[in-house]
């Protein structure tokens, strides 16, 4: 940090240098930036930062993020409530959405099981899940987790925890994306879409 900071730009920095993504040098920038740009930039954000911690709250359904609970997702009678995807965190719930490939529910389960890093089941909201879909009401489970070890390990245990529910649990394909080209690609990409062929 510059010596000639004062308190209140060295607060503002270090608390940019905690966002994901955003290191030492880029926190720096970003902050450079909002102050000379205090009146388009820097007021309305924090505007719209108090606004946001005071109105929005987490859906006590799925987990999303919302200024309502239920959110607008749960709340929707046009969605089908009888499939529920389920994914690791908020920001993959967005991308779904973006997609537009979806009409369900979702379940947010706040984070991945990891022994390494002490994350147990009771961390996770794997309890709600399975008593949603124990309702009656939901037919399917999407597993939209992440093709790491922490996500396929998670995708296992929530398989074998749904398995009273007697509903039908799913899991995203994996394989070569859309506008792929095969030596771009990682061994492990190859190998899963290879495993995931179907007829053409």
């Amino acid at each position: 940090m510059a010596a000639s900071a004062g308190p209140e730009i060295e607060r503002l920095i270090s608390l940019l240098a905690k966002l994901p993504g955003l290191g030492p040098r880029s926190a720096r920038r970003s902050a450079l930036a909002l102050l000379k740009r205090r009146d388009a930039l820097l007021l309305p954000l924090a505007d719209a930062m108090s606004q946001a911690a005071a109105r929005v709250k987490t859906c006590s359904v799925c987990g999303s993020l919302d200024t309502q609970d239920p959110c607008a997702i749960c709340s929707d009678p046009a969605r089908d409530a009888s499939l529920i995807c389920v994914v690791e965190e908020v920001g993959a719930l967005w991308a779904m959405e973006r997609a537009s490939a979806f009409r369900g529910r979702y379940h947010v389960l706040g984070g991945l099981l990891s022994a390494l890093d002490g994350v147990g089941p009771d961390a996770l909201r794997i309890g709600a899940l399975i008593g949603r879909a124990s309702d009656g009401g939901v037919r399917e489970v999407i597993l939209a987790l992440p093709a790491t070890v922490d996500g396929q390990t998670t995708a296992h245990y929530l398989a074998d925890s749904l398995a009273k529910a007697e509903v039908s649990v799913t899991m995203l394909a994996r394989g070569v994306p859309v506008g792929g080209e095969l030596d771009w690609l990682d061994d492990g990409t190859i190998a899963q879409a290879m495993r995931a062929r179907r007829p053409a």
